[in-house]
Protein backbone atom coordinates (compact mmCIF):
# COMPACT_ATOMS: atom_id res chain seq x y z
CA UNK A 1 0.00 0.00 0.00
CA UNK A 2 1.26 3.48 -0.86
CA UNK A 3 0.34 6.76 0.82
CA UNK A 4 -2.08 7.81 -1.93
CA UNK A 5 -4.13 4.61 -1.59
CA UNK A 6 -4.07 4.84 2.22
CA UNK A 7 -5.37 8.40 2.13
CA UNK A 8 -8.19 7.35 -0.21
CA UNK A 9 -9.27 4.73 2.33
CA UNK A 10 -8.94 7.23 5.16
CA UNK A 11 -11.18 9.69 3.31
CA UNK A 12 -13.74 6.97 2.52
CA UNK A 13 -13.85 6.18 6.25
CA UNK A 14 -14.53 9.83 7.08
CA UNK A 15 -11.29 10.07 9.02
CA UNK A 16 -9.22 12.32 6.79
CA UNK A 17 -9.23 15.11 9.36
CA UNK A 18 -10.17 18.72 9.09
CA UNK A 19 -7.99 21.61 8.01
CA UNK A 20 -4.51 20.36 7.23
CA UNK A 21 -5.70 16.76 6.94
CA UNK A 22 -4.22 13.68 8.56
CA UNK A 23 -0.51 13.38 9.29
CA UNK A 24 1.23 10.24 8.05
CA UNK A 25 3.24 8.71 10.91
CA UNK A 26 4.38 5.41 9.38
CA UNK A 27 4.01 3.42 6.18
CA UNK A 28 4.63 -0.33 6.31
CA UNK A 29 2.26 -3.26 6.64
CA UNK A 30 -0.16 -0.56 7.81
CA UNK A 31 -0.38 3.12 7.01
CA UNK A 32 -0.62 5.00 10.31
CA UNK A 33 -2.07 8.51 10.53
CA UNK A 34 -2.65 11.07 13.26
CA UNK A 35 -6.03 12.75 12.85
CA UNK A 36 -9.13 13.92 14.71
CA UNK A 37 -9.66 17.07 16.74
CA UNK A 38 -6.29 18.31 17.98
CA UNK A 39 -4.73 15.10 16.61
CA UNK A 40 -6.35 13.07 19.38
CA UNK A 41 -6.74 9.90 17.29
CA UNK A 42 -4.41 7.52 15.49
CA UNK A 43 -5.80 5.54 12.57
CA UNK A 44 -4.25 2.39 11.12
CA UNK A 45 -5.12 1.41 7.55
CA UNK A 46 -4.28 -2.20 6.71
CA UNK A 47 -2.94 -3.27 3.35
CA UNK A 48 -5.84 -5.56 2.36
CA UNK A 49 -8.81 -7.56 3.63
CA UNK A 50 -6.55 -10.50 4.56
CA UNK A 51 -5.55 -8.47 7.63
CA UNK A 52 -9.11 -7.91 8.89
CA UNK A 53 -9.06 -10.78 11.40
CA UNK A 54 -5.73 -9.60 12.74
CA UNK A 55 -7.17 -6.11 13.18
CA UNK A 56 -10.14 -7.56 15.12
CA UNK A 57 -7.77 -9.44 17.38
CA UNK A 58 -5.59 -6.37 17.99
CA UNK A 59 -8.59 -4.38 19.25
CA UNK A 60 -9.66 -7.31 21.45
CA UNK A 61 -6.15 -7.58 22.89
CA UNK A 62 -6.15 -3.87 23.73
CA UNK A 63 -9.35 -4.28 25.74
CA UNK A 64 -8.03 -7.37 27.51
CA UNK A 65 -4.78 -5.63 28.49
CA UNK A 66 -6.77 -2.67 29.79
CA UNK A 67 -8.78 -4.98 32.05
CA UNK A 68 -5.55 -6.63 33.25
CA UNK A 69 -3.98 -3.25 34.04
CA UNK A 70 -1.13 -3.64 31.57
CA UNK A 71 -0.03 -0.26 30.18
CA UNK A 72 -0.86 -0.42 26.47
CA UNK A 73 -2.43 1.62 23.68
CA UNK A 74 -6.24 1.77 23.88
CA UNK A 75 -8.70 1.42 20.99
CA UNK A 76 -11.14 4.28 20.36
CA UNK A 77 -13.68 2.06 18.57
CA UNK A 78 -14.93 -1.42 19.52
CA UNK A 79 -13.67 -3.08 16.36
CA UNK A 80 -12.20 -2.51 12.90
CA UNK A 81 -14.06 -1.17 9.91
CA UNK A 82 -13.63 -2.68 6.45
CA UNK A 83 -13.34 0.27 4.07
CA UNK A 84 -12.72 -0.25 0.36
CA UNK A 85 -11.31 -3.68 1.14
CA UNK A 86 -8.95 -2.44 3.85
CA UNK A 87 -9.26 -2.87 7.64
CA UNK A 88 -9.28 0.44 9.51
CA UNK A 89 -8.79 0.70 13.27
CA UNK A 90 -9.01 3.84 15.40
CA UNK A 91 -6.92 4.42 18.54
CA UNK A 92 -6.53 7.00 21.26
CA UNK A 93 -3.37 8.95 20.69
CA UNK A 94 -0.84 8.61 23.50
CA UNK A 95 0.67 11.68 25.20
CA UNK A 96 3.89 12.92 23.67
CA UNK A 97 6.93 10.83 24.52
CA UNK A 98 9.25 12.15 27.19
CA UNK A 99 12.24 10.26 25.79
CA UNK A 100 13.05 7.51 23.29
CA UNK A 101 12.32 3.95 24.46
CA UNK A 102 15.17 1.67 25.52
CA UNK A 103 15.40 -2.11 25.85
CA UNK A 104 15.19 -1.81 29.64
CA UNK A 105 11.74 -0.18 29.23
CA UNK A 106 10.47 -3.21 27.35
CA UNK A 107 11.48 -5.86 29.89
CA UNK A 108 8.97 -5.01 32.70
CA UNK A 109 6.12 -4.86 30.17
CA UNK A 110 7.03 -8.29 28.84
CA UNK A 111 7.23 -9.68 32.35
CA UNK A 112 3.66 -8.46 32.98
CA UNK A 113 2.39 -9.91 29.71
CA UNK A 114 4.19 -13.19 30.34
CA UNK A 115 2.55 -13.47 33.77
CA UNK A 116 -0.96 -13.33 32.27
CA UNK A 117 -3.13 -16.39 31.66
CA UNK A 118 -4.73 -16.86 28.26
CA UNK A 119 -7.42 -14.26 27.44
CA UNK A 120 -11.11 -15.18 27.11
CA UNK A 121 -10.78 -15.19 23.31
CA UNK A 122 -8.57 -17.27 21.05
CA UNK A 123 -5.04 -16.16 20.29
CA UNK A 124 -3.25 -17.88 17.42
CA UNK A 125 0.14 -19.51 17.64
CA UNK A 126 2.99 -17.13 16.84
CA UNK A 127 3.12 -17.80 13.12
CA UNK A 128 6.43 -16.08 12.72
CA UNK A 129 6.87 -17.65 9.29
CA UNK A 130 3.23 -17.37 8.28
CA UNK A 131 3.70 -14.17 6.27
CA UNK A 132 6.66 -15.39 4.24
CA UNK A 133 4.62 -16.61 1.27
CA UNK A 134 2.55 -13.41 1.07
CA UNK A 135 5.61 -11.17 1.32
CA UNK A 136 7.43 -13.13 -1.39
CA UNK A 137 4.33 -12.99 -3.57
CA UNK A 138 4.20 -9.21 -3.16
CA UNK A 139 7.88 -9.01 -4.11
CA UNK A 140 7.11 -10.72 -7.41
CA UNK A 141 9.71 -10.43 -10.15
CA UNK A 142 11.67 -7.77 -8.26
CA UNK A 143 13.66 -10.47 -6.47
CA UNK A 144 15.66 -13.39 -7.82
CA UNK A 145 13.44 -16.51 -7.97
CA UNK A 146 16.35 -18.51 -6.55
CA UNK A 147 16.36 -16.29 -3.46
CA UNK A 148 12.60 -16.76 -3.04
CA UNK A 149 13.01 -20.54 -3.32
CA UNK A 150 15.85 -20.46 -0.79
CA UNK A 151 13.70 -18.59 1.73
CA UNK A 152 10.79 -20.97 1.24
CA UNK A 153 13.08 -23.91 1.95
CA UNK A 154 14.45 -22.18 5.07
CA UNK A 155 10.91 -21.44 6.19
CA UNK A 156 9.93 -25.09 5.94
CA UNK A 157 13.04 -26.28 7.77
CA UNK A 158 12.76 -23.84 10.65
CA UNK A 159 9.00 -24.39 10.98
CA UNK A 160 9.63 -28.09 11.58
CA UNK A 161 12.50 -27.41 13.99
CA UNK A 162 10.50 -24.85 15.98
CA UNK A 163 7.60 -27.29 16.39
CA UNK A 164 9.95 -29.69 18.17
CA UNK A 165 11.38 -27.18 20.69
CA UNK A 166 11.17 -27.76 24.43
CA UNK A 167 10.60 -24.34 26.08
CA UNK A 168 12.32 -23.05 29.20
CA UNK A 169 9.42 -20.72 30.11
CA UNK A 170 5.75 -21.72 30.44
CA UNK A 171 4.00 -21.01 27.10
CA UNK A 172 1.28 -18.37 27.03
CA UNK A 173 0.48 -14.89 25.68
CA UNK A 174 3.32 -13.08 23.92
CA UNK A 175 3.60 -9.68 22.25
CA UNK A 176 5.12 -11.21 19.15
CA UNK A 177 7.25 -8.25 18.00
CA UNK A 178 8.99 -7.27 21.20
CA UNK A 179 11.22 -4.38 20.20
CA UNK A 180 11.78 -1.01 21.89
CA UNK A 181 10.12 0.69 18.91
CA UNK A 182 6.87 -0.93 20.11
CA UNK A 183 7.13 0.87 23.45
CA UNK A 184 6.08 4.48 24.00
CA UNK A 185 7.56 6.22 27.03
CA UNK A 186 5.07 8.88 28.09
CA UNK A 187 4.77 10.96 31.25
CA UNK A 188 3.29 7.96 33.12
CA UNK A 189 5.96 5.51 32.00
CA UNK A 190 6.39 2.88 29.26
CA UNK A 191 3.34 1.69 27.31
CA UNK A 192 3.07 -1.20 24.82
CA UNK A 193 1.96 -0.34 21.29
CA UNK A 194 1.41 -2.33 18.05
CA UNK A 195 -0.52 -5.24 19.49
CA UNK A 196 -1.36 -6.94 16.18
CA UNK A 197 1.12 -9.80 16.59
CA UNK A 198 -0.12 -10.90 20.05
CA UNK A 199 -0.14 -14.69 20.15
CA UNK A 200 -0.18 -17.65 22.51
CA UNK A 201 3.06 -19.53 22.13
CA UNK A 202 6.58 -19.90 23.50
CA UNK A 203 7.45 -16.87 25.63
CA UNK A 204 10.97 -17.19 24.21
CA UNK A 205 9.67 -15.66 20.96
CA UNK A 206 9.55 -12.28 22.71
CA UNK A 207 13.10 -12.59 24.01
CA UNK A 208 14.86 -13.79 20.86
CA UNK A 209 13.94 -10.52 19.16
CA UNK A 210 16.44 -8.44 21.13
CA UNK A 211 19.08 -11.16 21.03
CA UNK A 212 18.91 -10.91 17.24
CA UNK A 213 18.97 -7.11 17.45
CA UNK A 214 22.19 -7.35 19.42
CA UNK A 215 23.85 -9.59 16.85
CA UNK A 216 22.42 -8.30 13.55
CA UNK A 217 21.27 -4.72 14.00
CA UNK A 218 23.99 -3.25 16.19
CA UNK A 219 22.12 -3.02 19.50
CA UNK A 220 24.60 -1.95 22.19
CA UNK A 221 25.55 -5.06 24.22
CA UNK A 222 25.21 -3.00 27.40
CA UNK A 223 21.61 -2.14 26.47
CA UNK A 224 20.94 -5.82 25.84
CA UNK A 225 22.42 -6.71 29.22
CA UNK A 226 20.16 -4.11 30.87
CA UNK A 227 17.18 -5.78 29.20
CA UNK A 228 18.08 -9.29 30.36
CA UNK A 229 18.80 -8.04 33.88
CA UNK A 230 15.40 -6.31 34.05
CA UNK A 231 13.62 -9.37 32.66
CA UNK A 232 15.56 -11.82 34.80
CA UNK A 233 16.80 -14.28 32.16
CA UNK A 234 18.89 -14.35 28.96
CA UNK A 235 17.28 -16.41 26.20
CA UNK A 236 20.71 -17.10 24.71
CA UNK A 237 21.21 -19.57 27.56
CA UNK A 238 18.42 -21.72 26.08
CA UNK A 239 19.19 -24.54 23.65
CA UNK A 240 16.38 -23.52 21.32
CA UNK A 241 17.53 -19.94 20.81
CA UNK A 242 19.28 -20.61 17.48
CA UNK A 243 16.12 -22.16 16.02
CA UNK A 244 13.86 -19.22 16.84
CA UNK A 245 16.57 -16.82 15.72
CA UNK A 246 16.84 -18.59 12.36
CA UNK A 247 13.10 -18.49 11.91
CA UNK A 248 12.98 -14.79 12.66
CA UNK A 249 15.86 -14.05 10.28
CA UNK A 250 14.01 -15.88 7.52
CA UNK A 251 10.84 -13.91 8.16
CA UNK A 252 12.75 -10.62 8.32
CA UNK A 253 14.27 -11.24 4.89
CA UNK A 254 10.89 -11.99 3.34
CA UNK A 255 9.32 -8.95 5.02
CA UNK A 256 11.84 -6.63 3.35
CA UNK A 257 11.23 -8.33 0.00
CA UNK A 258 7.65 -7.01 -0.22
CA UNK A 259 9.02 -3.47 -0.49
CA UNK A 260 11.53 -4.31 -3.23
CA UNK A 261 9.30 -3.56 -6.26
CA UNK A 262 9.03 0.14 -5.39
CA UNK A 263 12.13 0.77 -3.30
CA UNK A 264 15.71 0.15 -4.52
CA UNK A 265 17.04 0.45 -0.95
CA UNK A 266 14.75 -2.40 0.14
CA UNK A 267 15.97 -4.56 -2.73
CA UNK A 268 19.59 -3.90 -1.76
CA UNK A 269 18.88 -4.75 1.88
CA UNK A 270 17.04 -7.91 0.85
CA UNK A 271 20.03 -9.07 -1.17
CA UNK A 272 22.40 -8.29 1.70
CA UNK A 273 20.33 -10.32 4.14
CA UNK A 274 19.89 -13.33 1.86
CA UNK A 275 23.61 -13.38 1.02
CA UNK A 276 24.54 -13.41 4.71
CA UNK A 277 22.19 -16.32 5.33
CA UNK A 278 23.51 -18.26 2.36
CA UNK A 279 27.07 -17.70 3.61
CA UNK A 280 26.16 -18.73 7.15
CA UNK A 281 27.61 -15.53 8.60
CA UNK A 282 25.67 -14.61 11.77
CA UNK A 283 27.42 -11.26 12.24
CA UNK A 284 26.82 -9.46 8.94
CA UNK A 285 25.18 -6.18 9.90
CA UNK A 286 21.58 -5.79 8.77
CA UNK A 287 20.00 -2.37 8.51
CA UNK A 288 16.57 -1.69 10.04
CA UNK A 289 13.93 -1.04 7.41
Amino acid sequence: MDEVRAREVLAAAGLAGGEGGAELLALGENAVFRTGAHGALVVKVGRDAELLERARREVAVAGWLAEAGVPAVRAAEPGPRLVDGCPVTVWHRLPDAVRPPEPRDLAPLLRRVHALPAPPFALPARELLGGVERWLRLAGDAIDPADAAYLRARRDGFAAAAAALVPHLPPGPVHGDALPRNVHVGPDGPVLVDLETFSCDLREHDLVVLALSRDRYGLDPAAYDAFTEAYGWDVRDWDGCAVLRGARETASCAWVAQHAPANPAALAEFRRRVASLREGDPEVRWHPF
